[in-house]
């Protein structure tokens, strides 16, 4: 004689596939309407930097990032005329962000070209992180000032160290080949970047950018939108982009300085473009940002009982 299972197929289901569970949004802003008022930005006051929180970039032939109906997002450039060494965040004021939880953004980096090795300039960094105060710049040259941790890449890839993290514990960032990377080297030449490259600035940036010509050179991520996060959970944190992942900082060895988010744009050296369009192409593009808390997966036990909650219910039926 067989033997029949003692939970229902039912109930044999409800132990085997996971509870839908929503993660709560903790933060979200897309740009569509002007939300400067609610946000502080942080610079050293070195050099130029330039910062719209309402900014329309379709205007340099971007198109719209995943998901949005709209053109609009942040955008931010520095060092473009002043000559000196410089770079800006910019945090949602009043912002913080405690225990697991998962930072998710639109990334879109933009610099003069000819696109592969550049044009004047064109060696800038896009930067995002978490844990600052929010009232200090972080940036590529902060130093003493960084409280934070924080991730880099350069636009065009034309830098010895195209992806950078930072930390209170390594403020002038961590060096290639340090166990922090997901990579052996931090250069974009490396084949574990492969996926990124190989890019064409769009036709409409063509049309209005004569100069605007050629394609990315393979482990550049600029001229497409990036899906970036940044994964805070148990004690680490991990920064992938287009599913990649790029670094993965063990927090005990940081001090953070306090509990927001930040963006920011900043220079490698001290020298400047010469391109009469590089407030409008040297930038870094952000959209579609969200927090999420991180909702811990159901254990196996947990969905067990589950299942015999229905069969107990069945059978007092």
């Amino acid at each position: 004689m067989k033997s029949r299972s003692l939970l229902p197929r039912a109930a044999a289901a409800a132990i085997l596939a996971p509870l839908a569970v929503d993660a709560a949004v903790l933060y979200e802003q897309d740009f569509d309407l002007d939300d400067t008022a609610n946000w502080t930005v942080n610079t050293p006051g070195l050099s130029d930097v330039t910062v719209d929180f309402h900014y329309d970039y379709s205007a340099i032939g971007v198109p719209a990032a995943p998901g949005s109906a709209t053109t609009t997002g942040l955008k931010m450039t520095a060092n473009n005329s002043g000559g000196v060494f410089s770079g800006f965040s910019v945090s949602p004021t009043g912002q913080s962000f405690s225990g697991d939880y998962l930072i998710r953004f639109s990334l879109w980096s933009n610099y003069v070209g000819p696109l592969g090795p550049g044009g004047s300039g064109s060696t800038q960094l896009s930067i995002a992180g978490f844990g600052t105060a929010g009232t200090s710049a972080q940036w590529a040259g902060a130093a003493a000032g960084v409280d934070s941790v924080f991730f880099a890449a350069t636009l065009d890839g034309g830098s010895a160290s195209d992806f950078r993290a930072y930390s209170t514990a390594s403020p002038t960032s961590y060096p290639s080949g340090n166990a922090v990377y997901a990579g052996p080297s931090t250069n974009g030449s490396d084949p574990y970047y492969s996926v990124f490259g190989s890019t064409s600035a769009p036709a409409a940036q063509t049309l209005l950018f004569p100069g605007q010509t050629g394609v990315t050179d393979a482990g550049e991520t600029a001229f497409a939108w990036r899906a970036v996060e940044i994964l805070v959970e148990g004690g680490f944190a991990t920064w992938s982009i287009d599913g990649l992942d790029m670094a993965t900082l063990d927090l005990s060895t940081v001090t953070l300085g306090g509990s927001n988010i930040l963006f920011g744009h900043s220079d490698t050296n001290a020298g400047a473009s010469a391109d009469p369009n590089d407030v409008l192409l040297n930038v870094t593009l952000i959209d579609n940002v969200r927090v999420t808390d991180l909702v811990p997966e159901p254990s196996t036990a947990l969905l067990a009982l589950a299942g015999l909650a229905v069969l107990s219910r069945r059978r007092r039926a």
